[in-house]
């Protein structure tokens, strides 16, 4: 007869959330601190903030909106955005990245996730940088709240529930089916 399995005890019955966070951790620190470097700045996110822009003014031109664009400011006769770090999407996408390569999935599913996921950011992005124009033009007293209070929560909550929808609904093991 073979002895009963005994359930790891203390700090190894915590294995898997203990090797999530410090990956989360690491990965996360990483990140910003790549971010944090000029080279990386330049050529990585300031021409990524200035795309932002260009797809901004494009879709406030369709909205009716007279705007112009020069490098990552957003400029009309009435209000003028410049999309600075921290309002381009790039810092909730890197706390996206973490929490992915930190999960324990296939690197498919990981792939995928990521994919999808940094799209799916930059779209909510995209809709905070066109709402916060709109709003500095039409309510402009809304504006510093509506910024960096409201906004700010959304993306990042946005990309928490992203992740935490991907963990469960993408990466984690389906029980197999019975079969009757």
């Amino acid at each position: 007869m073979a002895a009963p399995d005994n359930p790891p005890a203390g700090w190894r019955a915590y294995r898997r959330e203990i090797a999530f966070l410090t990956t989360f951790a690491l990965v996360l620190g990483l990140g910003f601190s790549l971010l944090a470097l000029q080279p990386v700045n330049d050529r990585f996110v300031v021409p990524l903030t200035a795309g932002i822009a260009r797809l901004s003014g494009a879709l406030l031109a369709l909205l009716g909106q007279d705007v112009r664009m020069a490098g990552t400011q957003i400029i009309s006769d009435r209000f003028a955005v410049n999309i600075e770090n921290g309002c381009n999407g790039v810092e909730a996408m890197i706390i996206f990245l973490a929490a992915v390569l930190a999960f324990p999935a296939s690197w498919r599913a990981r792939a995928a996730g990521l994919l999808l996921g940094m799209v799916a950011i930059q779209l909510v992005n995209l809709l905070r940088v066109v709402a916060l124009f709109l709003t500095g033009v039409y309510f402009r007293d809304f504006f510093d709240s509506s910024h960096t209070v409201v906004w700010q929560t959304v993306v990042i909550l946005f990309a928490l529930l992203l992740w935490l929808y991907w963990a469960g609904r993408w990466a984690a093991p389906r029980p197999a089916r019975i079969a009757e």
